[in-house]
């Protein structure tokens, strides 16, 4: 495919008036098209409109990351990609005691925030929900904390996150290998003032983040149920799952049985799980589902959904908001194994354990004919509600540690389908199953009207802000 290049043709004048900067960036972006359509509006600076820690826009220092494994002892730390996630239950701790320092307290993230990354991958952004509060974000993340007595925070969000506002905020990226912006780049970003569309949008904004917080409140709840119902899980296997990193024991027996020698599989906990699963009504995954890893494959990159499949790599699935980076040519070998339907479970194939490998995460409709990567392996379900079962099981502490029992490999570890065919879950009564499954569906559901209502709102911006121009 021949390479596609950007060509532009601007007036000098705005040369002169964007500092005479010569790098492509600030032209290429629409970031001056964007302020030359806000001059119509009645508008006021971002710094004017923000209060708390510099002014209420503000990153942090670089520092140490003193890492701790007891939350009695450190608090939730995010960085520029977990912040996008959808699930915040399996954050890395930082030490609380660093945590609170002077030099790092006021990194604490607030509820109404707007979290804007601003080193590599510039200008993704956040809205700070409920189940985000206490956490600490790293120094590549920008805060934006709204006034709340000048303007809705809801509102500033969507309008940042909108069209107009990303391109004025990325457009005072600097840097060459490693990009960044700083606060005073944002400062005199101008703001439109809406009217009546500030609180709507701010409306539809701050109700699409109590959605998330719901559906990831009822996600936990059901996934902690799943442990004493079926008798999964004793609390002094946290304890031994810390102190099995110095080392445990196996017998040969048991490794000529198993025929495995990764120290993963023989993890005492891990088995323990196994076993306990065996001794009551189970099921291997493949007796339930179809199981599918779709093979290898280089990407045939084509121009637009006009020509092809909607691409959703790995690390974009477990967002707030997964959708298509680029688009595939259907002509992509194995792509048709790719593309996804609702209500499936992935499961993260690749990566170093501890992190994305092993998560799982379920498909919903807005996700339907777009195509995931083939690090991906993937549960099909004839019904939605023992797919929500399922992984209401797979997600839980229990789950968790069967599928990160199996992975192989050195550098990169990877999970093999057949070790997923052959894990064994409980299987119920499909009263029992269903009854979980509905609220687990319901959950993701839930997170797909979030993401509706994210889009509403931003558009509800946009379209006032294009209305009012003509």
């Amino acid at each position: 495919m021949s390479r596609k290049f950007q060509v532009k043709t601007i007036p000098s004048a705005w040369l002169g008036e964007n500092g005479r900067r010569l790098d492509c960036g600030p032209y290429m972006s629409g970031a001056i098209e964007a302020r030359q359509l806000l001059k119509k509006y009645n508008t006021e600076s971002l710094e004017s409109l923000t209060s708390g820690h510099n002014g209420g826009i503000y990153n942090g220092p670089q520092f140490v990351r003193n890492y701790v494994d007891d939350p009695a002892h450190g608090v939730p730390f995010l960085t520029t990609s977990t912040m996008l996630q959808a699930d915040m239950t399996n954050l890395p701790m930082i030490s609380s005691k660093d945590a609170h320092s002077t030099k790092l307290s006021y990194l604490e993230v607030e509820e109404g925030m707007t979290l804007i990354t601003c080193s590599g991958s510039i200008g993704r952004m956040a809205y700070a929900r409920k189940d985000m509060a206490g956490c600490w974000s790293n120094q590549d993340i920008m805060k934006v904390v709204a006034d709340s007595n000048k303007i809705k925070p809801g509102y500033l969000y969507a309008y940042l996150s909108s069209r107009f506002g990303v391109p004025i905020v990325i457009s005072g990226t600097y840097g060459a290998i490693i990009q960044h912006i700083e606060p005073h780049h944002i400062a005199e970003l101008p703001v439109p003032r809406l009217g009546d569309v500030e609180d709507q949008a701010h409306e539809l904004i701050q109700k699409a983040a109590e959605l998330r917080v719901v559906a990831a409140e009822t996600i936990r709840e059901v996934t902690e149920v799943i442990e004493p119902t079926f008798k999964l899980w004793d609390e002094v296997f946290s304890e031994k799952a810390r102190t099995a990193r110095n080392g445990f024991l196996t017998t040969s027996t048991t490794l000529a049985k198993s025929g495995r020698f990764e120290a993963t599989f023989h993890d005492a906990v891990a088995a323990e799980i196994a076993s306990r699963v065996q001794d009551q009504p189970h099921k291997h995954l493949d007796e339930i589902c179809t199981v599918v890893k779709p093979g290898m494959f280089k990407r045939i990159i084509v121009d637009g959904p006009e020509y092809g499949y909607g691409f959703v790599p790995g690390s974009e699935l477990f967002t707030l908001a997964p959708k298509p980076v680029y688009w595939v040519s259907p002509r992509t070998p194995n792509i048709e194994d790719c593309v996804m339907s609702p209500y499936w479970i992935l499961i993260q194939a690749f990566g170093q354990l501890g992190g994305l490998i092993g998560r799982c995460m379920m498909t919903t409709p807005m996700l339907e004919g777009c195509a995931a990567t083939d690090l991906q392996i993937q549960l099909r379900f004839d019904n939605k509600f023992d797919a929500g079962y399922t992984f209401a099981v797979l997600y839980s502490r229990p789950g968790y540690k069967l599928i990160t029992r199996t992975p192989i490999g050195g550098s990169i570890p990877h999970i093999h389908p057949k070790d997923i065919e052959s894990l064994c879950i409980p299987w119920p009564e499909e009263d029992v199953r269903h009854a979980i499954g509905k609220k687990i569906v319901g959950a993701w559901d839930k997170r797909e009207e979030a993401v509706r209502l994210d889009n509403e709102a931003r558009t509800l911006v946009e379209c006032s802000i294009e209305e009012g121009g003509h």
